[in-house]
């Protein structure tokens, strides 16, 4: 028996509905419902441009866009609950223009495909899902940025191969993941310029022979320009891919962080404390306080990731123009963006309300190691002492200090004259970790002063 092509997706062709399991397997309806509003807006600026172009009257497209908004409704209502037999979100809107307007809701789908329409959508609801990263990212900073301000006048040890390097500020350590943050953020903002181009009026491939405006589309819709080939313009992924990257790059920053907090939570370090808003306890050991969040981060890390992975592989391999392999993008890009804005909420509330810092305890840290050796040679520099000469002398100081178990500061003046004649009862001052900190003046270094000014600079950025 012929298939009904009244309610079938498919034409006369077929003989046969598809296999059960087979119409489960092909179906997106269960993901691709997302795009529901996108697909929606797509086709009232479809019906819209048909009208304007006399291929159906102004009459019939206003009233197709009153069926399209009657969808809307019902979907608001919880009232438009598309099933496996609806196959995608498309056929699904269709399907239900056509039950609400009779013959007239067929003529909708003149002048596309769903290959164009799926692409339209998808570049739509990725343009709204990068605006609202970008609002998270700078949610994420403010945070950062009113601990930095908070503890401006706070120092932290630096450290390079995770072992103690030189005293910094806080402040400047906090700053380098708000520059790590704008990175994103430009590179979110470049993406958004290929996302937001429109392949409505591709068809099926090869464009259509239909008097259609293209631009006409892509101006209501948004877009800032239209492809220049219908076939790029079916089978282009590129921007699902760079948005992977792009996401995998804020996660990269986050699990950085996150692994620092981490670390500073932990009882070795004892740099921060958590608070109950943002941290579990053991159901065995009564005295923990974990970290949930920031491992969390770091671990959901691997899903973005591979979904980076995944659309490269997806994509590698196909001839031109649209597989229905792209079926795959969806769940992908979906996932993508919502497990990076979870992860930006997340650290936002960890910083805002999750973790305390203790300077009493950072103090402590940076008065207590060989970290302003590299002060002791510089000091010896400043008097004409060659940088390498410096170098080996204080190398052996340290050696020695660590036999004794004494630090640098314990030092009396006249051991220090034993060792250079260059050395004054002013090495004191030099070596003193806040001065230490202060001396570094160069810019975008950790000096007081220069961390102010790009504090500023950051707060003028993110107010602009």
């Amino acid at each position: 028996m012929a298939v009904d092509s009244s309610s079938s997706t498919w034409s006369q062709r077929f003989e046969e509905g598809l296999h059960p399991a087979i119409e489960r397997f092909n179906a997106s309806i269960g993901f691709d419902i997302t795009l529901l509003q996108q697909d929606l807006d797509g086709s009232i600026a479809h019906a819209r441009m048909l009208g304007s172009t006399g291929v159906i009257t102004a009459e019939e497209a206003e009233q197709i866009v009153g069926g399209l908004e009657q969808v809307r409704a019902e979907a608001a209502a919880g009232q438009f609950n598309p099933g496996l037999e609806d196959e995608d979100v498309h056929f699904a809107v269709e399907r239900r223009l056509i039950a609400l307007l009779g013959p007239l809701g067929k003529k909708l789908h003149t002048g596309r495909s769903r290959n164009d329409q799926v692409g339209t959508d998808l570049r739509l609801w990725l343009r709204g899902q990068i605006d609202g990263i970008d609002a998270a990212i700078v949610r994420f900073e403010r945070a950062l940025l009113a601990q930095a301000e908070a503890h401006a006048e706070v120092m932290i040890p630096g450290y390079t191969h995770l072992q103690r390097a030189q005293p910094i500020a806080l402040a400047h350590h906090l700053l380098a993941y708000v520059e790590m943050a704008e990175r994103d953020r430009a590179r979110l903002r470049d993406l958004r310029k290929r996302v937001n181009i429109c392949p409505l009026g591709a068809a099926a491939l090869a464009g259509t022979p239909v008097p259609i405006d293209r631009r006409h589309t892509a101006a209501a819709l948004g877009f800032d320009d239209v492809y220049a080939n219908s076939l790029d313009a079916v089978s282009d992924r590129d921007f699902a891919v760079e948005f992977s990257a792009a996401a995998s790059l804020v996660m990269v920053h986050l699990s950085r962080l996150s692994e620092e907090v981490i670390l500073w939570a932990s009882e070795e370090f004892g740099f921060v404390s958590l608070t109950d808003r943002c941290a579990t306890g053991s159901s065995l050991m009564p005295q923990k306080k974990n970290p949930d969040v920031p491992e969390l981060v770091r671990g959901k890390c691997g899903r973005v990731f591979g979904h980076l992975q995944g659309l490269l592989v997806m994509i590698k391999g196909l001839p031109l123009a649209y597989n229905k392999d792209f079926q795959e993008d969806k769940e992908a890009l979906f996932d993508a963006v919502r497990t990076t804005l979870d992860c930006l909420e997340a650290m936002a509330i960890l910083f805002e309300e999750g973790l305390s810092f203790r300077p009493e305890r950072l103090e402590q840290a940076v008065a207590s190691d060989f970290s302003n050796a590299t002060d002791v040679a510089d000091y010896l520099v400043a008097k004409g002492v060659p940088f390498r000469e410096a170098y080996q002398l204080v190398g052996g100081l340290v050696k020695g200090c660590l036999q004794e178990g004494i630090l640098l500061r314990q030092l009396p003046l006249e051991r220090w004259q034993q060792l250079h004649p260059a050395f004054e009862a002013d090495i004191f001052t030099a070596i003193e970790p806040r001065q230490v900190v202060a001396a570094r003046r160069s810019e975008g270094g950790t000096a007081f002063a220069q961390v102010r000014l790009q504090l500023d600079r950051a707060q003028a950025r993110l107010r602009g």
